[in-house]
């Protein structure tokens, strides 16, 4: 059995217009991939896509977690899969304290009944938040309510460290995000790194792949991938443009 998650001739649209056609990827467990491309190309469709977000109709297309099929799955079973999306827009929970939401999604994955060690819990998340600058206090706050953007996306990565998915998507980790905000989320990023997780990094520039170094880069545009290779692609499309994509491949506009 492939220890990958592989996406194998996707194909998704919003309601008339589709946006994924036949997009094809497979990301081995121990390595970082990263999808690049310009806005409208299809990158956030694809992770919500994955997530079984209700509003995606996936119309043909198969993604397999370790030759576990999750198309047609309902979101909370994709996730106890081992899949963990972190979302470029990380929605508030109001009145669902972060120290809750992330026992309640770890006991999620445990058999009725087993019994819940708190102080190995809370040493735990202690340790995850500390490595991320963040305060103690944030356990008791309600998730992502009144955070900034660089809170939300520590908060997302926290809840990454502390499921071990075995498969993370991580939409735009980068977005909202100041320099120092950014060396502290790709720092967790990296802690997470090894051979029992493969990682999706999806972004718009290569400013965030000077921190999380991927094993490979693909280069996505008009629903699908169209070029891959190394790290060095990051930096060929950050001097190049995407421009340069659609006249080498002669591919159709986003």
């Amino acid at each position: 059995m492939s220890q990958a998650l592989e996406i194998t001739n996707l194909n998704v649209s919003i309601g008339e217009r589709q946006i994924l056609k036949n997009f094809t990827l497979s990301v081995p467990k121990g390595e970082v991939h990263a999808i690049m491309g310009p806005n409208g190309t299809g990158k956030s469709t694809l992770a919500k896509a994955l997530a079984g977000h209700e509003d995606y109709a996936i119309t043909s297309g198969s993604a397999l977690l370790d030759g576990q099929e999750i198309i047609g799955q309902e979101p909370d079973a994709i996730a106890r899969a081992g899949l963990f999306m972190a979302f470029q827009y990380p929605s508030e929970i109001p009145g669902v304290t972060i120290a809750n939401f992330i026992r309640a999604a770890l006991a999620a994955r445990q058999p009725k009944g087993a019994p819940f060690d708190a102080k190995a819990y809370y040493a735990e998340l202690y340790a995850k938040m500390d490595a991320l600058k963040m305060d103690r206090k944030f356990t008791a706050r309600s998730v992502n309510e009144g955070f900034s953007g660089g809170e939300k996306k520590r908060c997302e990565i926290l809840q990454m460290m502390m499921l071990k998915p075995s498969y993370a998507v991580l939409d735009e980790t980068d977005s909202g995000l100041d320099i120092d905000a950014l060396r502290i989320v790709a720092d967790g990023v990296n802690k997470m790194r090894g051979p029992d997780v493969g990682i999706l990094v999806i972004t718009h520039y290569q400013r965030l792949l000077d921190y999380i170094v991927p094993d490979k880069v693909h280069i996505m545009y008009d629903g699908r991938i169209v070029h891959s290779g190394d790290k060095t692609l990051a930096l060929e499309m950050e001097k190049k443009g995407y421009d340069w994509v659609k006249e080498k491949y002669g591919v159709a506009g986003a």
